[in-house]
């Protein structure tokens, strides 16, 4: 077997639309709108520059079906520059590029192959100066939903030669993501290939390590899910078939959720600061991409009350937004989530005899019972059904969000019965 290397890419959702980000300045939507193109373009250069046998696409170059001609062009353009260094690339259709979906008719370079839907096709690789180096074998989606095994159809080829497979699918059923192509690992390892090139499953996971079989990941984080370094694996394949992965990191907008204790915080400038060392942390850790951040307030301080005065928090993010846009590189903040608490300790409350002792004991009897938080949910949010814009859809909710909801109402209601020293009997 020939030592060999290429690049393992997937989910590229080239034009992903970016959904919610609309009110964004137009500098900054216009970066984060062109990010999953730049992150293209990264792919692309690391390709020539590490000199690569091939490179592969797991599934989802687009973003949907009826993809947009911008993406098909700005694709094309990639191809070509690969072809014209001698790189050819493979690829396959998923679930959100469908053999079916809206495709111009465009001229592809003779080392750009797409892989058919009907059954598992084989492509040789033969280098002028080493022969044959691989055999890759793969199959695209002819439409949005398979739910077809489809690793049973692959069957490896030459024995001494490196028998790789590309297919996009959600092994062992990750609840995580649409169960389409489903297959077991066990079905991998059967099929006795040497590298599992798969896609659909957006964090990158190594299932198993030899034979390897690899989710390299989606290669631009699309929102606050998909958080932390996205990119590609450089692989390099042994003459005995052993792969040396290394992860590439090629977003240009990387996505970010932070926990930021306002422990000790007393007043506004106090957290002012906190989150400016908190984003100049990000801005570093990004590394010269720009960045977008949630960010998530928790903890007791004084500062509970001052937030929840007015449009206090709304007015803090607006002006740190501010001084995020005129930046060469922004860390936008694409929320700030209040979850504090005042100094007064509930867990002490809750022992008294009080009104708000017993509504804090029933909470914790409705946080200790998932039937009973389920049944009173439903009455309480009963006016609120059918109407999914309010509160993230109280029908759809899960019962950790229920229970988020209920802590976040105590909260509230001990703020209220507190207030300014109020009544406690």
């Amino acid at each position: 077997m020939k030592r060999l290397r290429f690049i393992h890419a997937a989910d590229l959702h080239l034009d992903s639309p970016f959904k919610g980000m609309s009110a964004l300045p137009e500098r900054v939507r216009e970066r984060v709108r062109e990010s999953t193109f730049e992150a293209l373009k990264e792919l692309v250069a690391l390709a020539i520059e590490e000199q690569v046998d091939f490179v592969l696409v797991s599934g989802d170059v687009y973003d949907v079906s009826d993809r947009s001609l911008r993406a098909q062009i700005r694709f094309q353009r990639a191809m070509e520059h690969l072809a014209s260094n001698d790189i050819p690339a493979y690829l396959i259709h998923g679930n959100h590029d469908p053999e079916d979906g809206r495709a111009a008719k465009l001229v592809w370079p003779a080392d750009v192959h797409f892989f058919a839907s009907d059954d598992v096709q084989t492509y040789q690789i033969v280098k002028q100066d080493r022969g044959l180096i691989a055999e890759i074998h793969g199959i695209s989606y002819r439409s949005s939903a398979v739910t077809e095994n489809l690793a049973l159809k692959f069957k490896r080829g030459e024995a001494h030669v490196c028998q790789i497979g590309l297919l996009h699918t959600n092994v062992d059923g990750d609840p995580h993501h649409d169960n389409y192509a489903p297959c077991s690992k066990q079905d991998l390892l059967d099929a006795g290939m040497h590298y599992w090139a798969l896609g659909h499953v957006h964090t990158r996971t190594i299932v198993n390590e030899h034979p390897a079989i690899v989710y390299p990941g989606n290669l631009q984080g699309r929102s606050i899910r998909e958080t932390g370094p996205r990119g590609c694996y450089l692989v390099e394949m042994d003459e005995f078939g052993r792969s040396e992965l290394t992860f590439q990191a090629l977003d240009t907008v990387r996505w970010f959720q932070e926990k930021l204790s306002v422990s000790g915080i007393q007043t506004e400038q106090e957290l002012k600061d906190r989150i400016g060392e908190l984003l100049d942390r990000l801005r570093q850790e990004a590394q010269g991409r720009d960045g977008i951040v949630r960010i998530v307030l928790e903890g007791r301080s004084d500062i509970h009350q001052r937030l929840r005065k007015g449009r206090a928090l709304q007015e803090l993010i607006d002006e740190l937004r501010e001084e995020e846009v005129d930046r060469g590189c922004f860390v936008w903040i694409e929320s700030i989530e209040d979850r504090t608490a005042s100094e007064l300790d509930l867990t002490v409350v809750r022992q008294e005899k009080s009104y708000l002792g017993d509504l804090l004991r029933y909470g914790a009897e409705l946080m200790n019972d998932e039937q009973l938080l389920s049944s009173f949910a439903g009455e309480a949010l009963a006016a609120l059904q059918g109407l999914p814009q309010h509160a993230g859809n109280p029908a759809a909710a899960t019962p950790e969000q229920l229970r988020e909801w209920l802590r976040a109402a105590e909260t509230l209601a001990a703020d209220l019965l507190t207030a300014d020293g109020g009544w406690s009997g």
